[in-house]
């Protein structure tokens, strides 16, 4: 059976009860010790000045019988409440005198060895019947022997007080637990009713409800810190399901488009009887769909795994200027139609350390678009700097550029800053995104600089190879 509280503020307010009893038992214990050693101090300081009025009652009758004078009294029974226990007794041990109050039993039994020579032997002892005694010992001249006095006050009322403030003690510690239980478990209450509020509030959230936001009244505190950085989880969820949800509505609609065109396509071939020619001209159109779905499966492939952790690059030393001109060389014949100059120079010396499969893919990416974006006639500059721990690579075109506000949305998955053009041109909006995952899984940097109607400049920054 688990007899655990369930409840958090239960187990606070027990946890509070717990380290506030050990609190006042330490308290009490150390009140109540510091007190006991005041007292016994007071006993004993007590003690040794009696002793000093002892030493001078002292004297021998003439029948060389140890005595002590008791006529200094005003009064016959003042004798009689003095609460002191006096033994006298010689160095070897014999006892030579005991007042009437401590009769026949001994006080502290034989001497020991320095007991009360240059100065006063303090200690505790039981007499016979039990009582605890304060003791104090002192060695003593008189008419040329040596005596050995021995002066103790009863302990027992000390230890009584003691016990009587423990039995009131044992009294109010559960008056002030309980007390202090009922107050801790509003103050307990009150510092979780915030979290209450919260865990309501974050039950109530819903995947279609991702808008919404815990409460934050106190943004100071600790508590205020909790809701900030749930509140920034939920943000970050509700715009990875708005991505989702795009992207999957851009995915379908992508690849729901070459599929219709196939289908219509193939229906119209079907409807007629064509020549061979005709035939050839339905399935080169067909062709050019499924290359263009092949192309844009394969894209979203390398998003998935790339989303999955999955992929893995093998990193080898590349020279940046040899991959920059094998990325030029693929579009040599779309440079020729399009009458454009494609000029690839820059430190023949920079090189980085990276997959050449995946950084050539970006590479081509960029000279992609500047190629398709290009006007008839103009110029695609490729440069590759070098600096001390950095290789940029930099791809500027004149083209129209990407306005303002896009710019920060470019590599987005399938954002395009013109759709209408971007479908003319056959493109998926999946190329700049796949080339930042590159960038980034390479440790390495990607913006871009533009102005509407003069061009674009890509600027990649990867760590330099050592």
């Amino acid at each position: 059976m688990n007899l655990r509280p369930t409840h958090l503020r239960a187990r606070l307010t027990l946890w509070f009860m717990g380290v506030l009893a050990g609190l006042l038992i330490l308290a009490w214990g150390g009140t109540f010790a510091l007190l006991f050693w005041q007292l016994r101090s007071q006993l004993d300081h007590f003690a040794i000045q009696e002793i000093e009025t002892v030493e001078g009652l002292m004297y021998f009758a003439p029948q060389g019988e140890l005595r002590m004078h008791e006529d200094y009294h005003n009064h016959p029974e003042s004798k009689e409440v003095i609460d002191r226990f006096v033994e006298v007794l010689s160095p070897e041990g014999a006892v030579l005198y005991r007042n009437e109050r401590l009769g026949d039993q001994e006080l502290g039994g034989l001497p020991f060895a320095g007991e009360g020579v240059g100065g006063y032997s303090v200690r505790s002892e039981r007499l016979g019947d039990g009582r605890r005694v304060r003791m104090v010992s002192r060695m003593h001249t008189l008419d040329g022997r040596r005596l050995l006095i021995r002066l103790g006050h009863s302990e027992e009322p000390l230890w009584s007080r003691i016990e009587e403030m423990l039995i009131a003690s044992m009294f109010v510690l559960p008056i002030v637990l309980a007390v202090a239980a009922v107050a801790g478990y509003g103050l307990v209450r009150r510092a979780l009713g915030p979290i209450e509020q919260m865990a309501r509030r974050a039950q109530e959230i819903t995947p279609q409800r991702l808008h919404e936001r815990l409460p934050n009244d106190n943004t100071d505190d600790e508590l205020g810190q909790l809701a900030r950085v749930f509140n920034g989880t939920l943000a970050r969820l509700e715009q990875a399901f708005e991505q989702l949800k795009r992207f999957t509505s851009d995915a379908s609609h992508e690849l729901r488009t070459p599929l219709a065109a196939i289908r219509s396509v193939g229906e119209v071939g079907l409807q007629k009887d064509g020549s061979r020619a005709e035939y050839r001209d339905i399935i080169g159109s067909m062709l050019e769909e499924v290359n263009r779905l092949t192309s844009l499966v394969d894209n979203l492939l390398i998003i998935s795994r790339a989303d999955a952790g999955s992929l893995q690059l093998e990193m080898v030393r590349i020279p940046v200027m040899q991959l920059a001109r094998e990325a030029a060389l693929l579009f040599e014949v779309l440079v020729e139609e399009k009458a454009l100059t494609l000029v690839v120079d820059g430190d023949e010396s920079a090189a980085v350390r990276g997959d050449r499969l995946f950084l050539r893919q970006a590479l081509v990416n960029l000279l992609h678009n500047a190629v398709k974006y290009s006007p008839v006639g103009g110029i695609i500059a490729v440069r590759v700097q070098r600096s001390t721990d950095k290789v940029i690579v930099e791809i500027e075109d004149r083209g129209p550029g990407v306005p303002l506000e896009d710019r920060q949305r470019i590599f987005d998955r399938f954002y395009r800053v013109d759709k209408a053009r971007w479908r003319e041109s056959g493109g998926a909006g999946l190329g700049l995104a796949i080339t930042k995952w590159v960038v980034e899984a390479h440790r390495g940097e990607i913006e871009v600089e533009s102005e509407p109607e003069k061009g674009c400049r890509f600027r990649v920054k990867l760590p330099a190879a050592g």
